[in-house]
Parts: structure tokens; sequence; C-alpha cells
């Protein structure tokens, strides 16, 4: 028989998870035989790699998918406990004007703690955080509004206050936030009752008297 006849034996074993396969070849005088096995080898690890590394991205956006509801579920956690924690809306309110003495427009409850609005004597706005557990007050910075004006014409003559609207409201369910409606000259509340409904209220600025929202009741 002629020298360049080329004798191969290939045994290739194919594993069914990973993909890969290993072959040897043996020749005389041409190795070309054995550089393609190599080659093909070499191609299906590499296969093989590429479908680990695909599932690992996959499973590292799985966790930050997952990362991201817990943190979404923490912000309501976070809400949910202070809606139900010791410090009322009216608490809130005069631990805000202790810390800034003024005349407090408006609290509301977010990202769990209580944000409150205090108009102050130079009739400069300022935001006082108070924690919802506590009481105690988190910081305080300057708010920007300037709409000083218009929210003291609103109060001039009105004898309820910030936290006595809270407390009026509060028969209607957990207060959440009240606010000036310098528009409308009265107090807006939210409550939120223990099933989780959420119902908007008006607090008369002489009187005290709470009433159904008129945009809520038509909603209904």
């Amino acid at each position: 028989m002629k020298r360049n006849i080329v004798i191969a034996v290939v045994t290739a074993a194919a594993l069914v998870g990973g993909g890969t396969a290993t072959a040897l070849a043996v020749s005389g005088d041409d190795d070309r035989g054995a550089s393609v096995a190599r080659a093909e080898a070499r191609a299906g690890d590499d296969d093989g790699r590429d479908d680990d590394r695909d599932d690992r991205n996959e499973d590292r956006d799985d966790r930050d998918d997952r990362g991201e509801d817990r943190s979404d579920d923490r912000g309501d956690d976070r809400d949910e406990r202070a809606v139900s924690g010791d410090v009322t809306a009216a608490e809130a309110l005069a631990a805000a004007l202790k810390h800034t003495p003024g005349t407090a427009v408006a609290a509301e409850l977010d990202d769990g703690a209580w944000e409150v609005d205090v108009l102050g004597g130079d009739d400069g706005r300022h935001s006082v955080r108070v924690d919802p557990g506590s009481g105690k007050v988190l910081g305080a910075s300057a708010d920007d509004e300037d709409d000083a004006r218009e929210v003291r014409a609103a109060l001039k003559g009105s004898s309820v206050t910030a936290g006595e609207a809270a407390r009026a409201a509060a028969g209607k369910g957990v207060v959440t936030s009240v606010e000036l409606d310098d528009d409308d000259r009265g107090w807006e509340a939210e409550t939120r009752a223990s099933g989780g409904g959420e119902r908007d209220w008006r607090v008369d600025l002489g009187s005290g008297k709470v009433t159904a929202d008129r945009d809520d009741s038509d909603d209904d």
C-alpha cells in the first residue's frame, strides 16, 4: 500500500448535558484528520462554555429582578408599618412644629416617614421629616415653594390647624396626609381603612367639620 495512506482511528464520546466531544486521531504522513477532530472538539467546548455563560447571565438577571421586587416590597412594607405605627399625623405635625416653629400647612406619609411642610415666620417654607415609629425628627430642609402669601390669605380668620384637621379626619380612618387647599379654603385629608381602601375628605377651616371630598364622591 502507498505510504501516504492514512490510517485513522477516531474515538468520540459525547456528554449529553455539556454538549462536548473528545476525539483522537492517528495518521501516518497526513495529520489533517487529527487537526479537524481537534478543531471540532474545541468548537464543542466553546459552545458548551457559551451555554454556561448564557445560563449564568440569565441567573444574574433573575436575581436582579428578584432584588427589585424585594426593594419595592420593602418600600410598601415601610409605608404599611408607618400607617399602623405609633405616631399619628397629628403627632407628627406637633413634633415638626416643636423642631421648626411656624405654621404647619401639610403632612404626608412619604417613603416610610412623615414629611411635614412648615411655613416659618420669615415666610420661608421648610420640610421636616419625622419617624413614624418614634416621633423623632429625622431632619429638616428649606423648601423652594414661594406661595407664602396665598397660604396666609387662605388661613386668615381660620380656627382649625393642620393638627386639628388631622385629628378630626382620624375618625374616618388612619390619616396618611393632610394639606391646605388654598383655592377652596379648606383642609384636604386622605385616610386609609384597615382593608387598604383610601378616601379623601375635606375639613372646614372654621368648624372642623369633616365631609367627603366631592371629587372622591364622584369617583365612587
